[in-house]
């Protein structure tokens, strides 16, 4: 006699055919294989974040119109982010670690040598960036700039290795590698600040380059990050674009976290989907802040369009998500139902 299988219900079989959820968080985390050079330059920046924020209360001296010890500390928490991800990102590599481990040994040399120049400046009281009025700020500041383009390089070197080696799921690999790219053009968009402006060649002072676009350097502007207020001001897609390192992969794992709540996310399609989308978005955002600082209009007074602009790529993304949703979730059912 014959024994007749009990019914799986369409939502049960969905999810018996969907492959586990990995817990949050890369390899490196539990395995220990973390780039030792740049976790010990990222315990060095906090400790200098620390120094600067004193410093900044009890050293009332301004430097273009901001605290003296405002850059140190922008740079040591900037550089204690960037150094902590890429010794974690170091830690997932297999095949061209060697390589990767390198450039980021190069790295800490690279940013070590920006971030002296920058708290002595800071020290003595004088601008780091863009400076040429003596031959000796002229030296300090090309430094600088070869050791920007050198960690440009270096950046690329090791991101390049990410596209050699699985980073988990498909939803992951994306993130890691699409943050690794976006961070590369936000590093690059750094050079649209190291040209001398139409001021500065008509009016020379010893300053070739400027964050500003369409006044000064030194006006009003936000709180501890100096953010024009009145005007263009091109570290705000500097700034952005550097940081896709971060946002995206942390958007990811604030997906998996969500899907503990909402079945429909455990599904390693609709994660990827959701991070093509995110990344999308992120790029779209990037160009709209670059084109409005390039504009001459300050992050915190969009004009029309600019406003108009950010609120479609909203619209878009979220409109996106949801679509995505709909279609992965579609073809789960019916291949649950056959």
């Amino acid at each position: 006699m014959s024994t007749a299988s009990p019914a799986i219900p369409a939502a049960t079989a969905a999810q018996a055919a969907t492959p586990p959820l990995p817990a949050p968080g890369l390899t490196a985390l539990s395995s220990g294989r973390w780039h030792r050079p740049l976790l010990w330059l990222a315990a060095a920046m906090a400790l200098l974040a620390v120094v600067a924020l004193v410093a900044r209360f009890v050293d009332p001296r301004e430097i273009t119109g901001v605290n003296a010890w405002d850059k140190p500390l922008k740079f040591a928490l900037s550089t204690l982010i960037y150094a902590v991800t890429w010794s974690w990102l170091i830690g997932q590599l297999d095949r061209g670690r060697r390589i990767a481990s390198l450039a980021g040994s190069g790295m800490v040399v690279l940013f070590l040598a920006e971030i002296v120049i920058i708290v002595g400046a800071a020290a003595v009281g004088t601008t780091s960036h863009f400076n040429v009025s003596t031959p000796i700020h002229a030296a300090m500041w090309t430094i600088m700039a070869v050791s920007i383009s050198a960690l440009w390089v270096a950046s690329l070197v090791a991101a390049a290795q990410l596209f050699r080696n699985p980073l988990g799921d498909r939803a992951r690999t994306v993130a890691v590698r699409s943050g690794a790219v976006i961070a590369l053009v936000g590093l690059a968009l750094g050079f649209l600040m190291t040209g001398p402006t139409a001021g500065q060649l008509a009016d020379y002072r010893g300053i070739a380059g400027a964050h500003t676009v369409g006044l000064a350097d030194g006006g009003p502007g936000l709180p501890v990050l100096g953010w024009s207020t009145v005007a263009g001001d091109l570290r705000i897609p500097h700034f952005i674009g550097m940081h896709a390192l971060q946002a995206i992969p942390l958007a990811l794992i604030a997906i998996e976290l969500l899907s503990r709540r909402i079945p429909a996310l455990r599904d390693p399609r609709l994660r990827t989907a959701l991070v093509w989308i995110g990344a999308g978005a992120y790029v779209a955002v990037l160009a709209l802040v670059t084109a409005q600082a390039l504009a001459g209009q300050s992050i915190v007074r969009p004009d029309g369009p600019t406003t108009a602009a950010g609120i479609g790529i909203a619209v878009t993304a979220v409109a996106a998500a949801f679509a995505e949703a709909l279609v992965i979730g579609r073809r789960a059912r019916r291949t649950a139902e056959r």
